[in-house]
């Protein structure tokens, strides 16, 4: 696993403290009970997303989340599940998400990997 800055670090615990987060297992258990009142959204970047996802994500890397989330998810009221590698840039997605007027963003910490790692399916 990459080992972090520590600014980078400082900069995603700020932002943890002003949003909301769920982890792998509430994500997973909604997905099981077919809820479909979220967006589940991948942060991540376009390599990491071709080597697989959460079936159902629909991908709006880090890098251009802010330019596009308004054509791809315009009603800002509407529940929005981040998550990337780990559940840091999520974090970081969320409060960007939070300041552009969405008022239901969560970031799912644990991410992919932990998504993985709980042997949960995944897509590609």
């Amino acid at each position: 696993m990459k080992k972090h800055n520590e600014a980078f670090l400082k900069l995603v615990n700020d932002s943890k403290r002003v949003i909301r987060e769920t982890n792998v297992a509430e994500v997973a258990a909604r997905i099981k009970k077919g809820e479909d009142s979220f967006v589940l959204v991948d942060v991540r970047e376009d390599d990491e997303w071709a080597e697989g996802y959460i079936k159902g994500a629909i991908h709006l890397g880090k890098g251009v989340i802010e330019r596009d989330i308004e054509s791809e998810i315009p009603e800002k009221s509407k529940e929005i599940i981040l998550y990337c590698g780990g559940g840091f840039r999520s974090a970081l997605a969320a409060e960007a998400l939070q300041k552009m007027g969405y008022t239901h963003v969560v970031s799912m910490d644990g991410g992919w990997r932990g998504w993985c790692e709980a042997g949960l399916p995944t897509s590609k």
